[in-house]
């Protein structure tokens, strides 16, 4: 699969103009491709209680499952219009639902979840209703 880094990228910054970001006045934007070629977007939702914001990562997750599921094969985060890396929560988030190979923007250069996040907690399956 091509991934044009450019387009992600401006779509990122799209997204982040959408952003509610009163309290921190950082405008956080993400894009992401599907490794089925659909495009994603997300971005920051902040809370005045901060433990309840919403990274444009988180978001961009829910646009997935909303639009059908999937894996996310590449993403490109943007904060205030520069290109930034995902937080270390985000990152697990991202491995949950990209897996080890998910590329990542990181100054230009596409890296996989595995460099960025090497001891992510791993997705073993729970069983139903196991409460965990």
């Amino acid at each position: 699969m091509r991934i044009d880094w450019d387009d992600l990228r401006n779509r990122a910054r799209l997204a982040a103009a959408r952003s509610y970001s009163p309290y921190s006045g950082f405008a956080v934007g993400a894009a992401g491709l599907t490794t089925d070629g659909r495009h994603l977007a997300g971005c920051n939702i902040e809370s005045a209680s901060y433990g309840i914001t919403m990274c444009a990562e988180n978001s961009l997750v829910a646009d997935l499952h909303m639009n059908g599921g999937g894996r996310i094969a590449a993403i490109a985060v943007v904060g205030n219009g520069e290109s930034i890396t995902p937080c270390g929560r985000c990152r697990q988030l991202l491995w949950e639902f990209g897996g080890e190979d998910c590329l990542v923007d990181i100054d230009g250069t596409p890296t996989t979840l595995s460099t960025l996040l090497p001891h992510a907690f791993p997705t073993l399956p729970l069983p139903h209703g196991s409460g965990r």
